[in-house]
């Protein structure tokens, strides 16, 4: 398991991917264009961030062993995701200088549109915002899963226990904390606008802390590997 500190700041700073604040401020926007009762939006806002929360934990679940097996090729493999993860954090710095230009962590291509699409069918159906939460979830992983894939290839080295399990958990609440927080700033009051505005002033430095703790996360799997 990776020093609790480490864990933690990963969580943190995996939190804050635009990417994710992106799609609940796009939710939410459309969802008050269909229904301006408060209440209903927030409940299924909270079905939207539950989806996240449990595809993402379950996922961590699923690839957490499947890491773990690979890790049979010996440390050679493992620090070879370190070199990985070290280029994903490059990608990201990237973005603070020239963002948008070149290669970048971003949704699976055509994701946008089909999330476009399929908020469209959740009008008052509070199981389509839990579904469209898995969806986003899974297509949102090229852009949000470089750090969750550095935490679980450290995980890995101690194999699928209890501590690991709980662990998991722990870094996933902390995950969608930032989604919460923005879900009831809404429902208090401020528009979709405002936050939109807030997320692209600072999506520069989200980028430059998410690359920074990666390169952090891949030179740290490189000094275990070879220690």
């Amino acid at each position: 398991m990776p020093p609790i500190p480490i864990l933690i700041g990963a969580a943190v700073i995996d939190s804050i991917n635009p990417c994710a604040f992106g799609v609940l401020i796009f939710l939410l926007a459309y969802l008050l264009k269909t229904s301006k009762n408060k209440s209903k939006i927030l409940i299924h806002g909270l079905a939207y961030i539950s989806a996240v929360f449990i595809t993402y934990l379950l996922a961590g679940l699923i690839l957490l062993p499947i890491i773990g097996s690979l890790g049979s090729f010996g440390l050679f493999f493992y620090a070879i995701v370190g070199i990985i993860v070290i280029i994903f954090g490059l990608l990201e710095i990237k973005d603070f200088f020239w963002y948008g230009k070149g290669p970048s962590l971003t949704l699976i291509p055509g994701a946008s549109e089909r999330i476009k699409m399929y908020a469209g069918h959740i009008s008052g159906n509070i199981y389509s915002a839990f579904l469209l939460g898995v969806f986003v979830a899974l297509v949102e992983l090229p852009c949000t899963g470089a750090v969750y894939l550095a935490i679980l290839s450290i995980m890995s080295l101690s194999g699928v226990n209890a501590a690991n399990l709980g662990w998991l958990v722990i870094y996933n609440i902390i995950f969608v904390l930032p989604l919460i927080v923005i879900l009831f700033a809404f429902y208090k009051g401020l528009s979709a606008d405002r936050l939109e505005q807030w997320r692209k002033k600072h999506r520069k430095i989200m980028r430059l802390s998410i690359g920074g703790m990666l390169i952090f996360l891949g030179i740290w799997m490189i000094y275990t590997a070879l220690g």
